[in-house]
C-alpha cells in the first residue's frame, strides 16, 4: 500500500502575502476552512472567527486592499502544521506583525489561528 504526501506550497504563500495576490492565497485554504484572527478590534475572549474559503477570501480581500506592505519573513512546516511571521508596513511607518500556526490538509490549510499586534 502506498501512500501520497502532499505539501504545502510554501512559495505560493510567499507570493500571495508580498504580491498581495488573494486569488493565490484563497487557493491554499480548504473549501471547510477556518481561520481564527485575534487582534486589537478581536481579543482572545471574543475573536473573529471565519468559516468556509468564501468568508476567508473576503478577508484577506479586504486586508490586502490596504495600502501597506506585506513580507513573509518565516515560515516553519512539519508535517500537518505550519507556522510563519508576516510583517507588514503602512505608508506612515505604521507596523503590524501576525503571527500564524496552521493545521493542513492534504496540502491545504483547514485551520489558522493569527495573532495581529499594531504599533501602538
Amino acid at each position: 500500500m502506498s501512500t501520497t504526501t502532499t505539501t504545502f506550497d510554501t512559495e505560493a504563500l510567499r507570493r500571495g502575502i508580498e504580491e498581495r495576490d488573494t486569488a493565490t492565497l484563497r487557493a491554499l485554504y480548504a473549501p471547510d476552512a477556518e481561520m481564527t484572527v485575534v487582534d486589537r478590534n478581536a481579543p482572545p475572549s471574543q475573536p473573529r472567527v471565519l468559516r468556509g474559503r468564501t468568508a476567508i477570501g473576503e478577508y484577506l480581500d479586504e486586508t490586502c486592499g490596504r495600502d501597506m506592505t506585506h513580507r513573509l519573513e518565516r515560515i516553519v512546516v512539519s508535517g500537518d502544521t505550519a507556522a510563519f511571521t508576516q510583517a507588514c508596513r503602512y505608508p506612515d511607518g505604521t507596523r503590524v506583525l501576525c503571527l500564524a500556526m496552521l493545521d493542513l490538509r492534504d496540502g491545504l490549510i483547514v485551520s489558522q489561528t493569527a495573532v495581529q499586534e499594531w504599533d501602538a
